[in-house]
């Protein structure tokens, strides 16, 4: 087993952990877990943008007043400002870090780049590089930290859980590498930057998602997790049931796209007047109906009408991995389904990543930060990773020099090295049976006597793994463990919101109530009774 020390450890390699690196490197050794994974998580394969206020017609109250709106009353006011006013400094970090957004030459074009519109704006404020946002940031991002000598890159482990020390304090992690051998890595301060949690569902929009292991890291430490209920289905996947996943941007319906029914009609615009536009919980439930309405399993999202070289233009990277499919996007409409996208809720954190555990910070999308409240408006994802990244920076920058690591608590530290292994075929079909379950019943339409099923699915499913595992000390056993927990955390969050609101759609609680408020738990809660 090796040990490491660091200034800093960052655990997750995507914009918001990239983004930390970079930033803290002026002045702290920083480690950057960045397992191969990474390459195909949610950041990579953000096609739409970063939403920010960039062109002299848009203002900062518009966008914090259509994030408001999307977030159905649940957004902590002060970070959506705090998030929306920060945006454009942190997107001319970008810019002078590299990244080849996609330029507007028209002549009378308000702002050098081109902004498109996505669903819950006002207006065009989507900064992007053709429909490969993501890519272009990550790959500029992830270029510069291998240059910085302040920063080194771990690409051969995977995070398994976190420590603390007497105090309480986080003071690090234990990795395991492709070997099977334990790695301690003790640091000053640890981030959180691991992804969100749409692996908990059977079809997601990422080759390669997470379960919300970093999440139940945290929980494990006493972190205080919020808004777990809130998970976000993407309105429009590519429907291919025997490929993998991929997302179809919300930018080809800002750039004119029309979701058709399995008759070929329009069905959005006798459902909210913003149609094709509404924000993604309206979208995402109007295609669920029509798909359980009909036969073919998916709707239709037609671009066809558009100008050929339009398509070509603005979409070369959808285009062409339609085609890789045998879609003709210029000809013919494209089969779409919802997918499990992004979890709005989190380890609840301040608007400077910190959580309620001392020196254990999150950002990126395993933080609850309050922007996005009960459902994810379009493009303020990467614009929250980069914004909290860079705030987070700030306030470690600001801390006292470390000088010395403090003593820590070897009996909390979980060794993994010379595990058996159990059964890899058993601990799969574990997974694949809780990822099935969740899509089941708590996907977009939750009813109470199916959250119940699945509740008690899933405490069937965690006494199946304490048989393959009963320490569940093995790296792969300790990662179902905590997807397992988190999903119990889900399930008893949708329990106790006895409301519809945002992403949490239940007919047998479809009114809202008349205040707003966040759920929170903690592990702890996992003992209790679940409220039904």
């Amino acid at each position: 087993m090796s040990v490491s020390h660091s200034d800093v450890l960052i655990i997750g390699g995507g914009v918001a952990g990239l983004t930390l690196a970079l930033t803290l490197a002026s002045r702290y050794k920083v480690t950057l877990i960045r397992p191969a994974q990474d390459d195909q998580g949610a950041s990579r394969w953000a096609q739409g943008g970063i939403a920010a206020v960039l062109s002299p017609t848009d203002n900062l109250d518009a966008h914090v007043q259509d994030t408001l709106i999307a977030g159905d009353g649940l957004c902590d006011e002060e970070a959506v400002r705090f998030t929306v006013e920060n945006g454009p400094a942190a997107i001319k970090w970008l810019i002078d870090s590299g990244v080849p957004f996609t330029p507007d030459s028209a002549p009378d074009a308000p702002f050098p780049y081109h902004l498109t519109r996505e669903g819950g704006h006002n207006a065009r404020r989507i900064i992007h590089a053709d429909d490969a946002t993501g890519k272009a940031v990550i790959d500029t991002l992830h270029h510069n930290a291998q240059q910085h000598p302040n920063i080194t890159q771990r690409n051969n482990l995977v995070v398994v859980d976190l420590f603390a020390n007497q105090a309480g304090a986080c003071s690090g992690a234990v990795a395991v590498d492709s070997e099977g051998q334990s790695h301690t890595l003790y640091a000053h301060y640890t981030v959180l930057a691991t992804g969100g949690a749409s692996g908990l569902f059977q079809h997601t929009t990422t080759p390669s998602p997470n379960s919300g292991e970093g999440m139940m890291m945290a929980a494990n430490l006493g972190a205080t997790l919020m808004n777990l209920e809130f998970q976000q289905f993407h309105p429009t996947c590519l429907y291919d049931p025997d490929g993998p996943a991929f997302l179809i941007s919300e930018a080809v319906r800002g750039e004119g796209g029309r979701l058709l029914n399995q008759q070929g009609e329009r069905f959005m615009p006798d459902i909210d007047v913003r149609a094709e536009l509404a924000p993604r919980d309206v979208v995402a439930r109007a295609i669920d109906a029509q798909i359980q309405a009909g036969t073919l399993g998916h709707v239709w999202l037609d671009i066809s009408h558009l100008d050929e070289a339009v398509i070509r233009h603005h979409f070369p990277t959808i285009l062409a991995h339609c085609a890789s499919r045998g879609i003709d996007i210029t000809r013919a409409p494209i089969p779409v389904v919802p997918a499990a996208h992004y979890s709005c809720g989190g380890v609840s954190t301040d608007l400077n990543g910190a959580t309620d555990v001392s020196h254990l910070y999150a950002i990126g999308e395993v933080a609850c930060t309050g922007l996005h409240g009960a459902n994810r408006m379009a493009s303020n994802s990467l614009l929250e990773c980069l914004v909290f990244a860079r705030s987070c920076a700030q306030a470690l920058l600001a801390r006292p020099a470390v000088t010395s690591f403090p003593p820590s608590d070897n009996k909390a530290i979980l060794t993994t090295s010379n595990c058996s292994a159990p059964d890899s075929a058993a601990l799969q079909t574990l997974r694949q049976s809780m990822r099935a379950s969740m899509s089941q019943y708590l996907a977009i339409v939750r009813r109470q006597e199916g959250m119940a099923t699945l509740d008690q699915t899933l405490s069937e499913l965690t006494d199946q793994l304490s048989m393959l595992d009963p320490d569940t000390r093995h790296p792969d056993s300790r990662r179902l463990k905590h997807s397992l927990q988190l999903a119990r955390m889900s399930v008893l969050a949708a329990q106790q919101r006895h409301e519809s609101r945002g992403l949490h759609f239940s007919p047998d609680w479809p009114e809202q109530m008349p205040v707003a408020r966040p759920s929170r738990l903690r592990l702890a809660d996992l003992q209790e009774p679940a409220i039904r």
